[in-house]
């Protein structure tokens, strides 16, 4: 396993340790705005462990993913709605 793995996030090339999670990269790009509420309220991350649903996001054109639940990889493309 590759100790780094890099990926896009918003079109935004970001560089992760190997087995970090894809709302750390998020994060780390400085967007804390994940998705929108139906009523337009902006949404992040709430429990960490992929029960609150709230860190969903789009990879590589999959919609609905929960990135705290998804381990980066090369090349993957991450879409906020924030």
């Amino acid at each position: 396993m590759p100790e780094t793995v890099t990926l896009v996030v918003n079109g935004v090339s970001v560089e992760m340790p190997a087995g970090s999670m894809v709302s750390a990269a998020i994060l780390k790009t400085g967007t804390h705005a994940f998705r929108r509420s139906v009523t337009g309220e902006p949404r992040g991350p709430l429990c960490g462990m992929g029960i609150c649903f709230e860190c969903r996001v789009t990879i590589d054109g999959e919609q609905h993913c929960r990135s705290c639940q998804t381990v980066c990889r090369n090349g993957m493309d991450v879409r906020t709605d924030g």
